[in-house]
């Protein structure tokens, strides 16, 4: 386990429902990755994010997906590309990411509580 944070550090956190609206191939990675488009409703927008998920997901199964996402985080550059967003997940026996989604339908940017 991690070292534990108060309460205060939590809700730092900007966890958020996004829909992928388009998935690319990302050749310019140093490992498998796409690039994700996902809509995060009319307050945050459309973000881009990288994700090595490219194991477990084909870029067609992922459009239309609602994943937990963190919004607050600051830009990151990937090779030529910038991550505005970090797509949540959790690696398997492999290593391999399966994404954090929800089990239903939910507005676009509704935030984790």
């Amino acid at each position: 386990m991690s070292d534990t944070i108060s309460w205060a550090d939590f809700e730092k956190l900007d966890l958020r429902v996004g829909t992928i609206l388009d998935v690319q191939d990302f050749p310019k990675a140093k490992k498998p990755a796409y690039q994700l488009k996902l809509d995060f409703g009319s307050e945050i927008g459309i973000l881009q994010s990288s994700a090595q998920i490219t194991v477990h997901y084909s870029k067609e199964e992922l459009i239309g997906k609602q994943v937990v996402a963190v919004v607050n985080f600051p830009k990151k550059q990937i090779a030529n590309f910038f991550s505005e967003c970090l797509v949540t997940g959790f690696a398997d026996a492999n290593g391999d990411i399966i994404l954090t989604s929800v089990d239903r339908k939910l507005p676009n940017g509704s935030k984790l509580s």
